[in-house]
C-alpha cells in the first residue's frame, strides 16, 4: 500500500505509538508523511522510517497575556480558520499523490483533523481519545477555585469562549464522522466514540516494544513507580492518599516520572504529600534507558488516572516483569489481568493501599505476577502484532472504498 500519514501530535505517549507503528508498517509499505510546521518533529521522530516528509507552513498565533487573555479565544478561532485553508492544501496534495489510504492521527488544534473531511482518498482516523475537556468534568483543584469562579462569571457575558468551544466541537464532530474508518485503542474508547460522535469505531490495540522494555534482574528498591504527565487527570493525588494509608514504618517512596509537569499541579501534590507524610520523588525528562531501569527496580508499578483511554504504563511495567496495582477504570482492565499480572481495584484509597501492601509483603506473589506480565505482553501486546492488525484495517478500508466506487 501507498500510505499518506498525517499527524500533528504533541510530545507524549500517542506520538510514541505513532512512531512504533510507522516503523513496522514501513517494512512492507510505502509511507509519506504530511504534517505541519508547528509539529514536534524531533520527539519520537518518524522521519527515519518514511519515504518522504512533507511539511506545510502553519504556526499558531501568539497569545495575549493578562489582562488581555480573554481575547485568546478569538486568536484560536482565527487559527482554526487558517488551519482549514492549510488542510485543504494538504488534502489536495494527498489526492494528487495517488495514495491508497490516509492514516490520520489527532491534531493538537482541531483534535480530529480536517484532512478527514477534505481528502477524497480513503481515510482512516486513529482516535486516541475524544476531545475530553469538552465532554468530561475536570477534577477539582484548589488552585483553580478563585480563578474558575471569576472565569465562570466572565464567561456568562463573554461570547468568545462558547463561540470557540462550539466551533471546535463542530469541527471535531464533523471530521470524525467523515472518516471512512475510525480506529480506537480500547473498547472503553470505542464506547465513548459511539456515545459522543455516533460513530461505530473498531479497536486496534497499541503494542509494546518488548525488547526495549525488558527484565534486567536488578535488585528491587523500596519505591513504587507511576509514570505519566503531571496533570490532574493522572490521579496522583489519589496515589498519595493511598500511600498515606500504608504503615509509616518502611513505607516506600512514590516515584513519579513525567515528560510534562504542570507547575501548579506539582505544587499541589507536594503540599498534599507533605501534609500526609508521604515521600514523593518527581522526575522529569529522563531517558528511556533510565525509565526501563526504574521499572525494573520498582517493587510495584501503581497507576490511577481518571478514565484513562488505554494506558501504556501497565504494559511497560509488565514487559519489565514488574507487578501492577491499578484502578479498574477506562481501558486499564483490557491490559491488566486481575490476580495474574497485577491487581485491579475500585477508586478507593484504602483498597488501593491494601493491594499495594499485599504485593509488598509477598515478594513471591509479586515475582509471579511479574513473570506472568512479561509472558502476557510477549503473547498479546507486541508491536508486531499491533502493526499487523493496523495493516489489516488499512487494507480493509481501501477495499471497501474501491467496492463502493464500483457500484
Amino acid at each position: 500500500m501507498r500510505i499518506a500519514l498525517y499527524h500533528n501530535l504533541p510530545s507524549g505517549g500517542a506520538k510514541r505509538t505513532l512512531t512504533e507503528a510507522t516503523k513496522r508498517l514501513a517494512a512492507n509499505h510505502h509511507i509519506d508523511v504530511f504534517t505541519l510546521g508547528s509539529a514536534n518533529h524531533e520527539f519520537a521522530d518518524v522521519r527515519p522510517f518514511v519515504s518522504a516528509h512533507h511539511i506545510f507552513p502553519f504556526q499558531p498565533r501568539q497569545l495575549f497575556e493578562s489582562p488581555f487573555g480573554r481575547l485568546n479565544q478569538l486568536v484560536r478561532l482565527l487559527d482554526l480558520k487558517t488551519l482549514t485553508k492549510v488542510t485543504r492544501k494538504i488534502a489536495a496534495a494527498i489526492d494528487r499523490g495517488g495514495y491508497d489510504v490516509v492514516l490520520a492521527h489527532p491534531c493538537r488544534f482541531e483534535k480530529s483533523p480536517s484532512i478527514l473531511t477534505f481528502a477524497q482518498t480513503p481515510t482512516v482516523y486513529y482516535c486516541h481519545e475524544p476531545l475530553r475537556h469538552l465532554y468530561e468534568p475536570a477534577p477539582f483543584r484548589p488552585y483553580d477555585d478563585v480563578a474558575s469562579a471569576r472565569r465562570q462569571w466572565l464567561n456568562r457575558i463573554d461570547p468568545l469562549p462558547p463561540l470557540y468551544f462550539n466551533t471546535l466541537k463542530q469541527i471535531d464532530r464533523r471530521n470524525t464522522r467523515n472518516a471512512d474508518t475510525v480506529l480506537v485503542n480500547s473498547e472503553f474508547i470505542r464506547a465513548s466514540v459511539r456515545q459522543i460522535y455516533g460513530v461505530e469505531a473498531t479497536v486496534s490495540y497499541h503494542g509494546i516494544d518488548a525488547d526495549e522494555f525488558h527484565p534486567m534482574a536488578l535488585e528491587k528498591q523500596n519505591f513504587v513507580l507511576s509514570v505519566g504527565s503531571l496533570t490532574p487527570l493522572k490521579g496522583y493525588d489519589f496515589l498519595i492518599e493511598s500511600m498515606a494509608k500504608l504503615p509509616a514504618a518502611g513505607r516506600p517512596t512514590l516515584v513519579i516520572v513525567s515528560n510534562f509537569q504542570n507547575p501548579p499541579e506539582k505544587q499541589f501534590l507536594q503540599q498534599l504529600a507533605e501534609k500526609l507524610n508521604v515521600a514523593v520523588d518527581f522526575l522529569t525528562n529522563i531517558s528511556d534507558a533510565a525509565l526501563v531501569e526504574l521499572y525494573n527496580r520498582a517493587r510495584v508499578a501503581v497507576y490511577a488516572p481518571l478514565r484513562e483511554p488505554f494506558g501504556l504504563v501497565p504494559l511497560e511495567a509488565m514487559a519489565c516483569g514488574t507487578p501492577v496495582v491499578a484502578v479498574r477504570e477506562g481501558g486499564i482492565p483490557e491490559t491488566v489481568i486481575h490476580g495474574y499480572t497485577g491487581t485491579l481495584v475500585p477508586r478507593d484509597a484504602a483498597q488501593f493501599a491494601d493491594a499495594i501492601t499485599a504485593l509488598l509483603e509477598n515478594p513471591a506473589m509479586a515475582a509471579e505476577y511479574g513473570r506472568n506480565g512479561r509472558a502476557h505482553v510477549l503473547e498479546n501486546w507486541t508491536w508486531e502484532r499491533a502493526a499487523h492488525t493496523l495493516e489489516t484495517h488499512l487494507a480493509a478500508t481501501c477495499r471497501a472504498k474501491a467496492d463502493i466506487a464500483m457500484v
